[in-house]
């Protein structure tokens, strides 16, 4: 466990737009960052980040929160865990007690795959390096494509000795429980339920996830060994934490480069990727050999709305480029492409050349997708039924373009390229615009529908049980994370003017009738904001959306984000300004309650069997509260402070 002394350490340390700078590109305005929010489906920049505060915000879809809760968020990590992400960013050491087994077997399934594959990723890294089939075999095949010390560092890269028990041995004495090598593919479990390894013999390239924990691997067959193989690559099977079709190779070594150029190169294979980044181009990732998905564009499209496909010039190179690249464009994506002269491919391309070389060649030589799938696919083309095939499939690309535009523009070179009349082709294309939106609603209406049926968690799951969360308590609340250690004057029961807390006035105010909030976090932050009042430099805000609670911090920055924006936003209060809010939205707390109560009257006296002296007695209390609530109302449309 991880004390609270190194918890505070970590979080004064913590940057937030360093950490979200991570995951997704942000660009400066006024005094915040913005970008496309990584939680959801963003075509404009709606995610918020706040230096000042230490949280960041969609204004879309509500998700957000201090580092650590955007950790936990966007990589499932546990709590701790996301404290170790930033305290390993921050250099700072974590001192904690070892777990008992019962604690142990207690750690979530997840985590603990994780914990297996970073193992195995250091094991096949020290066989390449260390032992001495190691430096014989796998060495050389790394030597042989000329990757150098560094790039093979760089990516991790190793070797998997070639008996079949080799690694899962060295983990069981290691501790590791089979169960966990089975599970994240390293090992396969035959019907007698004896395991071995999967990637025996093979040069091996780890894959890591965007935030830098090895989610998967690849095994390469060793080029003596080739010949009469159908299966080169062997790769990890999908498993709790990854997902082929969701991950893409190279992301995390080259998440900055695409950020800082704002264009991603998109090429086939891990030596595509390797022999690039040696050659000093490191915005490259691969998509291994697989039609891109609808989650890595998105992935992608967190650092950058420009990609360029690069391939092999010849017919297999021709096929890869055109799959997967109509989700690009439905995506927003910029997209281009770019094939190198035959006979070559990136890795050959970028191997025997430098730089500068390939960066001119790709800049001269990348082509517009649809001018290039004009030029592909109509190029002596006579066939008349083959030519409408043709054009179909290049409107259809076209259809998928966001930009209305630059969409415009294509329909009509296409339409003078082609001869034919500009009308037919919008009349098409609109037909697959029609035939596109309804599909994807009705992919919606089954999102929203899973989405309904999942349990709500945390917080939010008491607001759900007391029916919705009250607007005025909500903003009474807010008052106290963001002015909770102000000072007020207001008036005792004498008609003394008193001085005292914004946080203390609301507790005791509150205390006097026993009310408390709907929302059980909302009384803790009252009840904790309270307690801490006296600690020196104690600052509300500060301490809540910093809080080493996720749950307290989370629901902290959703009540500063309306501050979020700019400086110039956030309520320029005064003393009095300050005093006059807080009291009518005390009184405004009251009134809520009150008429909660009287419906709660209201419907008792419905019910029915009710006898006459309980009927006397809820009457009682129901003309007793209408007073109350006249009273409240009055205070409300008055001006209550002298």
């Amino acid at each position: 466990m991880i004390d609270r002394a190194t918890i505070d350490k970590i979080m004064e340390a913590t940057n937030i737009v360093d950490v979200v700078s991570e995951f997704v590109s942000l660009k400066k305005r006024g005094v915040n960052y913005i970008g496309l929010c990584p939680f959801h489906n963003d075509s404009h920049p709606s995610f918020s980040v706040s230096p000042s505060r230490g949280i960041c915000h969609c204004f879309t879809c509500g998700k957000g929160g201090n580092a650590v809760n955007f950790l936990m968020e966007l990589e499932q990590m546990s709590y701790p865990d996301a404290l170790r992400w930033l305290a390993r960013k921050y250099h700072i050491e974590i001192q904690e007690r070892e777990l008992s087994d019962e604690e142990k077997q207690k750690e979530n399934e997840r985590e603990s795959m994780f914990i297996v594959n970073e193992w195995a990723a250091n094991y096949f890294q020290d066989v390449l390096h260390k032992d001495v089939d190691g430096l014989a075999v796998g060495m050389p095949y790394f030597r042989s494509r000329g990757f150098r010390d560094d790039i093979i560092q760089k990516f991790k890269l190793g070797f998997a000795l070639n008996e079949r028990s080799a690694l899962s041995d060295a983990a069981t004495k290691k501790g590791y429980k089979s169960e966990y090598l089975v599970k994240t593919g390293l090992c396969v479990q035959r019907e007698d339920g004896k395991i071995f390894d999967r990637f025996s013999g093979r040069a091996i390239f780890p894959w890591f996830g965007v935030s830098g924990k090895v989610v998967a691997f690849g095994g390469r067959v060793l080029d003596s060994r080739t010949k009469g193989v159908n299966q080169k690559y062997v790769n990890s099977p999908d498993s709790d934490i990854y997902h082929k079709e969701r991950e893409l190779y190279g992301i995390f070594q080259a998440k900055k480069a695409i950020s800082r150029e704002d264009c991603v190169y998109m090429v086939e294979g891990y030596t595509d990727v390797i022999s690039m980044h040696q050659c000093g181009i490191e915005n490259v990732v691969a998509n291994s050999g697989t039609a891109l998905s609808v989650y890595q564009i998105r992935m992608l499209r967190r650092f950058t709305r420009n990609i360029t496909f690069i391939y092999d010039g010849d017919a297999a190179g021709i096929h890869a480029a055109l799959r997967g690249t109509d989700i690009a464009l439905r995506e927003g994506m910029n997209l281009k492409m770019l094939l190198l002269p035959d006979g070559d491919d990136p890795d050959s391309f970028a191997r025997n050349h430098s730089s500068e070389e390939v960066k001119e060649y790709i800049k001269t030589h990348q082509t517009d997708f649809i001018e290039f799938k004009m030029n592909l696919m109509l190029k002596g083309v006579t066939d008349p039924i083959k030519r409408s095939e043709a054009i179909n499939s290049i409107v259809q690309s076209i259809s998928m373009v966001t930009d209305q535009i630059l969409r415009a523009t294509y329909v009509h070179d296409c339409a003078q390229r082609l001869g034919m009349r500009e009308e037919t082709l919008i009349s098409q294309m609109n037909r697959f615009i029609r035939s596109g939106k309804d599909e994807m609603e009705k992919n919606e209406a089954r999102a929203e529908s899973v989405q309904q049926k999942a349990p709500v968690q945390g917080g939010e799951q008491q607001v759900k049980k007391t029916g919705g969360e009250k607007k005025v308590e909500k903003m009474l609340i807010r008052m106290v994370v963001l002015y909770g250690e102000r000072m007020i004057t207001v008036q005792d029961n004498e008609g003394n003017d008193i001085e005292l807390p914004l946080a203390q006035y609301v507790a005791m105010d509150l205390g006097a009738d026993n009310l408390k909030f709907t929302n059980e976090i909302y009384n803790r932050i009252l009840e904790e904001c309270v307690a801490h009042l006296d600690d020196e430099d104690f600052k509300a805000e500060t301490y809540f959306t910093q809080h080493y609670d996720p749950e307290v911090s989370k629901v902290a920055g959703k009540l500063c984000v309306r501050f979020q924006l700019s400086e110039s936003l956030k309520m320029n209060i005064d003393a009095m300004k300050l005093k006059n809010t807080t009291i009518r939205l005390v009184v405004g707390f009251r009134l809520d309650y009150v008429e909660h109560h009287l419906m709660d009257l209201k419907n008792q006296l419905k019910q029915p069997g009710i006898d006459a002296e309980q009927q006397r007695s809820l009457m009682e209390e129901y003309m007793k509260m209408q007073k109350i609530r006249n009273l409240l109302a009055q205070s409300l449309g008055s001006n209550i402070i002298k």
